[in-house]
């Protein structure tokens, strides 16, 4: 099975980049549709991006145009691009894979789950 472990997190003003990475080991990440998730304190956990063993993509829509996600093979590592970041996107962020996914926004799909990076935005 697949191990996650995320980093990247951080505290940034409004308008700032961070980029997260989830580290897979134990099993190629390319076998694996791999999703991003985030928490903020009191909510539900909500669909971020998802990228599919495939390689498609898909956004929720208030990231769309400010995240990119993206795979590189040679290090086992999805990354979450986050550009133009605003207080909202404030949470804890989460990724989970499913193997041989094919990417979908709901997170009783994935089986496997790192610990989470939290992301801080002031204003």
């Amino acid at each position: 099975q697949v191990q996650l472990v995320e980093s990247g997190g951080g505290l940034v003003q409004a308008g700032a980049s961070l980029r997260l990475s989830c580290v897979a080991s134990g099993r190629p990440i390319s076998n694996y549709a791999v999703a991003w998730f985030r928490q903020a304190p009191g909510k539900e956990r909500q669909f971020v991006s998802t990228l599919s063993w495939r390689g498609s993509t898909y956004y929720e829509n208030s990231v769309k145009g400010r995240f990119t996600i993206s795979r590189d093979a040679a290090t086992n590592t999805v990354y979450l691009q986050m550009n133009l970041l605003k207080p909202e996107d404030t949470a804890i962020y989460y990724c989970g894979a499913e193997e041989y996914g094919g990417g979908y926004d709901m997170e009783r799909r994935y089986n496997y789950w790192g610990r989470g990076t939290q992301v801080t935005v002031t204003s």
